[in-house]
Order: structure tokens, then C-alpha cells, then sequence
């Protein structure tokens, strides 16, 4: 048993599958994706996209594959990024075909809008062919015409219904190497979704709420969604759906799995919102660090406390914190410890040059 067992989160175990060199399931972390806005036809823009998307700290990126000059981008976009990429395919299985074999580890796909046996069996071979894998994509906005006739209106039996009928598609052609969503807008639809999913398969989960929305409701949104999943040790990748730039996603994805001790990447930011008892301007202050320590990727927490009321106390749980104090008198901590008093003009220098020095002290013991 842990020292904070309230803190625990247990995991359902599902089966492992590969996306390109990332495993998905099993033991192995909860990755985070996003997807490009560009053309994927127009290479240098989808390179670039991806590139700022990966180095954001995105494990995989999906890209939509509307046409053929998208799929026969897929060879030199792959070329040249360092992530696993996802073919988004919805309706025409040449699409699915030319993306396998244009190098995609990935394929999003619903057998159920593909057609015949025949044409999702060419697809089954050219992913086992190109060792690559398959997302079963059930959404909400998109069942099948029976199931929704079947139940008048999207609901969670519906999608977990879709879920099932697919991956018996998959799995009467001998493929297992495959991921399943079941998304929808409706945060409480897709919750129970999930739920109840989870409870008949092991193959691993993609969670999400689609269509989420705008920055701050479709954070909101699907922080409420995909963070009650992953209490209940629900969930294998998950990507945040915002009408927003895709890096967006990446910084709530990665603080959603931050928040609930899932994933630790680059520095925690614990702060007050201040008040009038502050010592130095917080807000300003956590802002500014934000964007100046978002290079450092080695896990690490640091305290921002406007005054003494809880400062210290929050500083005792950090690598590294800081008090407000009076007349510009603020308190530096380090390993819990009160360390030397900065001025609030010297606050970021400080800070930031702790913070790199801990971060390569973490980084040198490995």
C-alpha cells in the first residue's frame, strides 16, 4: 500500500497494441495525441504542424485522409517527424489501404461505414502487412443507420452496441491489434459509455469528448469527461477535442494526466490566486514562469504563494517554492527548506535558475 492511498489509481489492464514505436495499453503510459488542422496534402505545413504538436509533448498525431494526394503525402510527411501518425479515414477503404501502405502506424477507422467484407478485409491485410494498427472510432454524431433506428437516439447502449458489432468485424478476420472510442459531445453519454465498454472488452480505450468546443468549455468539458474516466483507472490515450490550435490540447491533455499523478512531465505549477495579502503580483508572476520553464521536461513541482497563510506549507511539499513576504521580503524554499530571501525584481531570475538546476540534478541521478 501506498503512503497516500487515496491517491491511488487502479488501472483496468487491457491488452497492449503498438502505434508505431508508442505501446498503447497494458502497463505503459497514458498517451496523449492531438491532430493536425493543415492540409495533409500540403506536406511542409502538416511537417511543421506535427512537429511543434510533438515537441509540445504529443506521443501521437492523427492526420485526416480525405483524398489520395493526403495518403500519398503520408510517405515524406512520416520522414520527416519523430511521432507515430494516425490516417483518419472514414468512408472510402482505398483511402485506408493507401495510408497502410504509405507508411501510416495507425489507422482510424469505423468498419461499420467501410461496406462489404471484402473491402475491410483488403484493409485487414494492408495493416497486417505494414504492421500497422486500427482505431475502432465510434461516435455519437455517426451510428449506424439500424443501431440508431434500433434506439431512436444516441444513447450508451448504442455506442457500446456499434463498439462491439466492430470490433467482431475485426476480430472474426483474425486482427487484434487494435484500439476502440467511443466519443460523443455529451459529456455524461460518454461517460457511461466508457463505463460500460470498458466493462466487456480488454482491448484498450481512446478516450475523449468530441467536439468539445472553444479553449475554455471544451477544456472544461473534457477535463469533467475523460478526468472521471481515469479516476476509475479507465483509459489507455486520450486527445482533447478543442476548436483551438492542436498545442492547446497537448498542455490540457498532459495536465489532466499531471493533476491526477498519471504522468508527470515538466514542472508542476502549484499557486494561489492571490488576494490582497500578496507580496509580489502572482498572477504576472505565474504567467511569466509558465512560458519560461515550459522547456523543462523532467518532473518536478514548484510552489507560488502570495503570503504566508499558506505559503509555507505548500512550499514543504515542492522541489522548489516561494512565499510572498513584506516589503518585497519574499521567502525561497528548496526541498522544503527555507533557503534565502528574494526581492520581487529578482523573482523570475531566481526562480527559473533553481528550477534548471534541479531539474539537471533530477535528470544526473538517473
Amino acid at each position: 500500500m501506498s503512503i497516500r492511498p487515496f491517491r491511488d489509481i487502479k488501472r483496468k489492464k487491457t491488452k497492449e497494441i503498438n502505434v508505431g514505436k508508442v505501446k498503447v495499453g497494458g502497463n505503459n503510459p497514458i498517451s496523449v495525441q492531438s491532430m493536425t488542422n493543415t492540409l495533409t496534402s500540403d506536406v511542409k505545413a502538416t511537417i511543421s504542424q506535427i512537429n511543434l504538436i510533438a515537441n509540445e509533448g504529443a506521443d501521437i498525431v492523427r492526420v485526416s485522409c480525405p483524398d489520395e494526394r493526403s495518403t500519398k503525402a503520408l510517405k515524406e510527411i512520416i520522414k520527416n517527424v519523430s511521432v507515430p501518425i494516425v490516417a483518419d479515414i472514414h468512408f472510402h477503404y482505398k483511402r485506408a489501404v493507401e495510408a497502410a501502405k504509405n507508411g501510416a502506424h495507425c489507422l482510424r477507422i469505423n468498419p461499420g461505414n467501410i461496406g462489404n467484407k471484402i473491402k475491410i478485409k483488403e484493409i485487414l491485410n494492408a495493416a497486417k502487412d505494414n504492421q500497422c494498427s486500427i482505431r475502432i472510432g465510434v461516435n455519437a454524431g455517426s451510428l449506424e443507420k439500424d443501431i440508431l433506428e434500433k434506439y431512436k437516439e444516441p444513447c450508451p447502449e448504442a455506442l457500446v452496441e456499434s463498439a462491439l458489432r466492430n470490433i467482431k468485424i475485426l476480430e472474426d478476420e483474425d486482427f487484434f491489434n487494435f484500439k476502440v472510442s467511443v466519443k460523443s459531445s455529451d459529456v455524461f453519454l460518454s461517460i457511461e459509455a466508457y463505463k460500460q465498454l470498458s466493462k466487456v472488452t480488454d482491448y484498450p480505450l481512446h478516450l475523449g469528448i468530441t467536439e468539445a468546443g472553444s479553449y475554455v468549455p471544451g477544456s472544461i468539458k473534457s477535463s469533467i469527461g475523460i478526468g472521471n474516466l481515469l479516476l476509475r483507472g479507465i483509459g489507455d490515450t486520450i486527445r482533447i477535442s478543442l476548436s483551438d490550435d492542436p498545442i492547446q490540447e497537448i498542455k490540457i491533455g498532459n495536465e489532466i494526466l499531471k493533476s491526477l499523478g498519471l504522468r508527470n512531465r515538466g514542472v508542476k505549477i502549484i499557486s494561489c490566486p492571490s488576494c490582497a495579502r500578496q507580496g509580489f503580483p502572482v498572477i504576472e508572476t505565474v504567467k511569466k514562469l509558465e512560458e519560461k520553464l515550459s522547456h523543462i521536461k523532467t518532473p518536478l513541482t514548484l510552489s507560488i504563494i502570495g503570503c504566508v497563510v499558506n505559503g509555507p506549507g505548500e512550499a514543504s511539499m515542492t522541489d522548489i517554492g516561494l512565499t510572498g513576504g513584506g516589503k518585497g521580503n519574499n521567502m525561497l524554499y528548496l526541498s522544503g527548506v527555507q533557503s534565502n530571501i528574494i526581492t520581487n525584481e529578482d523573482i523570475l531570475a531566481e526562480i527559473i535558475k533553481q528550477v534548471e538546476k534541479k531539474a539537471e540534478e533530477i535528470e544526473t541521478s538517473k
